[in-house]
Formats: C-alpha cells, structure tokens, sequence
C-alpha cells in the first residue's frame, strides 16, 4: 500500500510539473514580441527549467511518505527513541500536606520535585497541592498519592491505608507547637484566652493545633468550652487572623513562622510567641507498598542526600529544614502515644 501512494505521489507531481512547465508562456503573448524576445528565452530556458525541476523535485523530497528518503536514518530514530522512553516513563504523584497554601507550597517544593525527575528518567513526579486538611486526608487515604509528606498524625494513620515510613524530616525540636498573641493584645496569662477566640489550620494539624490544645488543656484551659476554636485552614491564615485581631491568640509551628517572619519583618514584630509545647518526631515521608521498591529506594536516596551539595542545600532552606533522614513505621511510636493521650484527655479526632 505504502508504495502504491509513493508511485501515485510520484505521477501526481510531474503532472503538476508538466503543467507548470507549459503554463510558462502565455497565452496573451503577442507573435512579435515573441520574435524579439526569442533569443533571450532561448538562453533563459534551460536555467528556468532546472530552477523548476530543482523546485519541484525538492517539493517531492517534503512529501510526508519520501521525506524519509532524504534522511539519515539516526534523524530520525532518536526524536522517536526518547519521545517514547518519556511516555513510557511510570507516572508518581506526590503530595505535602498543607503546610502553606498552595501557590506557597510549589514554591518551595517544587524545586525538589524538579529534582527528582532530573536525575530519575526512568520515573516521572508531579506535586500536587490540596486547598485544605481534609482534602489531603482524603486524597492519602484512598491512596491517592505515591509517595506523600504527612504530619506526623497523618504519617500514623497512612500505614492503616496501605503506606509504609521510610524517611522524616529532621529537626524534631522544631516540631512542636507555638501560640503567637499581639504584643499589645494586653494578654500575659493562659487565664487571660477564656471568653476569646484562638486560630488554629485545621482539626488535624499535630503540631500547630493538637499539641497547642493540649498545652492549653494542661494549663487550666477546658477547650471545648473556655475558649472559641477556629480553624482556618493553613498555618498563614492562622497567623494573619492573629495580626489582625480577629483572634485573641492563634496557633502555629516554628516552620511557617520563620518563614513569615524572613518574608514579613515589620508584620512579624508585632506578634511575640507567648507560648510553645514541648517537641515531637517531625512530618514523615511515606510510601504506597505497591511502589517498586528500586523506584522507593532511589526517591529515598536522592531526598537524603540534598544536603550533601550546594543545589540541595538551597532547596532544604526554603522550607526551612537541615535536611531528611531515613525512617520508618516505629519512628512514630512516640506520636501514637501522644494521640491516644489527647483522645482521652482533650478532645475525639475523627
């Protein structure tokens, strides 16, 4: 079939040619003029028709079925070759938790994520942000997500989901929860929050919600009924309703307050963290068991080794974090034990 079209393509165009050739003299063209210009034609002729055949016959050479023709056939192969070793390529989704809203979180991820599929070509990695808590809640535990980067409440529930642990990020001490109040907000005791309203990202954030109720809680605070509880959805919303005296006190953690205050100086100064809790193990790095471990190993390697040169370092201080360290399921031990505690002391999660 393929030569059949190639030797109709071929008849195709030296008729076209033909025609063009014959289409050279017009029809209008007086007799004596012709005369005069008789010799003139006679020396152009064969310079036109070599102008038109050269013409037509590189028009043959662009035709979709000869243009390989006139190609070597690596120029052709390798476009081809690589084309489809990146579709071919399996596709992983990651997903952080809602540390900062969305465009915040590709900001300072994104870079990582871009990493990973720079020196992963056998893998393909896409971040995907969620508007809230409850969205990434469900997202993991449906097994949305690959691999994913829960808080630490989170990482214990994804292994009830089909996720294992297999790295965190380190510096545990910054994990732990701080309540920012105006500097002029005239508040100097835990007593002085009852009757007011306290912000906080969401139900299920351990270090900015939980472990400051809890702190509340064990310093004379009945949350569920001295104070108003609002969840505002991200750890920035908590803290600019905070600025902005719609609350009397809201509640964070020491990531995205390091980072509001680089980005904000003159806004941050007039907040003071009144109050921090004491730390826990930082947000963990899980993954779907059905991942192929050789993908789940390298993903794990490239991570913990991005403070071992100057690219990485770059990206780790715009979390800000040192960097990630190996981990798994019995790293959280400690969390679980917390969690059972506030369940029965504080308040039920759902």
């Amino acid at each position: 079939m393929t030569e059949i079209l190639r030797r109709y393509s071929l008849i195709t165009l030296l008729l076209l040619f033909n025609f063009t050739v014959s289409a050279d003299v017009s029809p209008l063209e007086s007799v004596p003029d012709k005369a005069k210009t008789t010799q003139i034609s006679e020396q152009a002729s064969e310079q036109n028709q070599e102008s038109v055949i050269i013409k037509w016959w590189k028009s043959l050479l662009d035709l979709p079925l000869l243009a390989g023709w006139n190609k070597q056939s690596d120029d052709i192969y390798e476009p081809s070759f690589s084309t489809q070793s990146k579709s071919k390529a399996p596709k992983y989704i990651i997903g952080i938790h809602p540390l900062h809203n969305p465009k915040r979180l590709f900001e300072v991820y994104g870079p990582i994520v871009d990493f990973l599929n720079a020196n992963m070509p056998e893998a393909g990695f896409t971040l995907e942000a969620s508007r809230n808590y409850e969205e990434f809640d469900r997202k993991l535990y449906s097994g949305h997500f690959d691999f994913a980067m829960p808080n630490p409440y989170q990482t214990v529930n994804s292994l009830k989901h089909g996720y294992r642990v297999f790295g965190k990020m380190a510096d545990d001490d910054d994990f732990r929860g701080i309540i920012l109040v105006r500097r002029d907000s005239g508040i100097h005791s835990v007593a002085d929050l009852k009757g007011k309203a306290v912000s906080y990202p969401a139900k299920t954030a351990l270090a900015a919600t939980m472990m400051p109720q809890y702190y509340l809680h064990t310093h004379g605070i009945d949350i569920n009924r001295d104070i108003e509880n609002r969840y505002v959805g991200s750890q920035e919303s908590s803290i600019i309703n905070v600025l902005r005296g719609h609350v009397a006190a809201g509640a964070t953690w020491p990531v995205p307050w390091k980072t509001f205050s680089k980005e904000n100086p003159q806004l941050a100064a007039q907040l003071e963290v009144k109050w921090q809790t004491e730390s826990l193990q930082n947000n963990g790095w899980v993954v779907r068991k059905d991942i192929p471990a050789t993908v789940a190993d390298k993903f794990a390697a490239l991570l913990f080794a991005l403070g071992d040169h100057e690219q990485g370092r770059a990206m780790l201080a715009r979390i800000p974090v040192t960097r990630f360290e190996p981990a798994n399921d019995y790293s959280y031990a400690p969390v679980e034990a917390f969690i059972a505690t506030f369940i029965k002391t504080v308040r039920p999660l759902e």
